[in-house]
């Protein structure tokens, strides 16, 4: 498959971005996880990120509702995978951060679901 594009302009990823009631410290949670540097701050906006890479941002919304996962009265909204070498101790270190791990684990020998500081559900897994 080819990358190269056969018409338009070039159309490329700069951020995957969660709204959040605090950019401040959900970038701090995914900036220490990730070790990613704060590229763009606004008290409403924070972009984390390398330079010609997509980045991670993180936007105010004031009336902002947690998920609810895996209840799904309040939608997960948004879902990161993240690769680690090692499940237990990758837990230990996001926990440690600030993640809460819910008690509903679909299939914990292969990925563990964790919640960020939002409420977000994310997985680290040791499957890709």
């Amino acid at each position: 498959m080819s990358t190269e594009s056969t018409s338009g302009p070039e159309i490329r990823l700069l951020s995957v971005d969660f709204d959040c009631p605090d950019p401040a410290e959900l970038a701090r949670f995914y900036g220490d996880a990730l070790g990613l540097p704060v590229v763009l701050s606004s008290a409403d906006f924070v972009l984390l990120g390398r330079e010609g890479s997509a980045g991670l941002g993180f936007i105010r919304v004031a009336d902002y509702r947690r998920p609810t996962w895996p209840d799904p009265s309040q939608g997960k909204q948004a879902h990161i995978e993240l690769g680690v070498d090692d499940l237990d101790a990758a837990q230990a270190r996001m926990l440690a951060l600030g993640a809460v791990e819910p008690s509903f684990q679909p299939h914990p020998d292969q990925r563990r679901v964790l919640l960020d500081p939002a409420g977000h559900p994310f997985c680290i897994s040791t499957q890709y």
